[in-house]
């Protein structure tokens, strides 16, 4: 856990940004700006979720609703454009969230003290608390897709897996053709 020193360190660094002339904001008003900005970057990544689910749909699914390959955009942005947005929003939140942690570090210490008994219990707690977060954010830096080839004529086409080992092979096919037989035929 940060320590008190830290702590007291950031937040001291944190009330002379915010206490300076100019901003003259209490800690309250900016704890209810930052919970209005995560509030708002939740339902943004929550509405372009299910634009993206709902409305710009993938591929197969498009095909199946207009009977034909389409692309499909909303204010000329694709799918894979409200994609990029979806994952800034969801930075800006997690950026918001660590300072709405920060301001509330001393409520969360006591409240972690007071429902967790002192020793081992709490120790072990705070251990698993922090792999299972470092997990779940760290885990898609580490993780390898299985990649299928896809037969492009047809929407919901039979898909098989494709080895690492063959994509390199696809590749070096690509990039040094064989030379054709005399007769010019394949």
């Amino acid at each position: 856990m940060i320590s008190d020193a830290l702590h007291k360190k950031i937040v001291g660094n944190l009330n002379l940004l915010l206490t300076r002339p100019e901003v003259s904001m209490t800690k309250a008003q900016w704890n209810f700006y930052i919970d209005i900005l995560m509030s708002l970057c939740m339902a943004a990544i929550a509405g372009i979720g299910f634009l993206m689910k709902y409305v710009l749909l993938p591929g197969k699914e498009a095909w199946a609703v207009y009977g034909k390959k389409v692309d499909l955009s909303w204010l000329g942005l694709d799918r894979h454009a409200w994609g990029a947005i979806h994952f800034y929003v969801a930075s800006l939140l997690l950026g918001l969230l660590l300072l709405h942690i920060i301001l509330h570090w001393q409520m969360i210490v006591s409240l972690w003290q007071r429902y967790l008994p002192a020793g081992r219990a709490r120790l072990w707690a705070t251990v698993a608390f922090l792999l299972i977060c470092g997990a779940f954010f760290l885990l898609p830096f580490f993780l390898q897709p299985t990649v299928t080839a896809a037969d492009s004529s047809a929407p919901g086409a039979s898909h098989r897996q494709v080895r690492p080992e063959m994509r390199l092979a696809a590749a070096d096919h690509r990039a040094a053709p064989a030379a054709l037989p005399s007769n010019g035929k394949i």
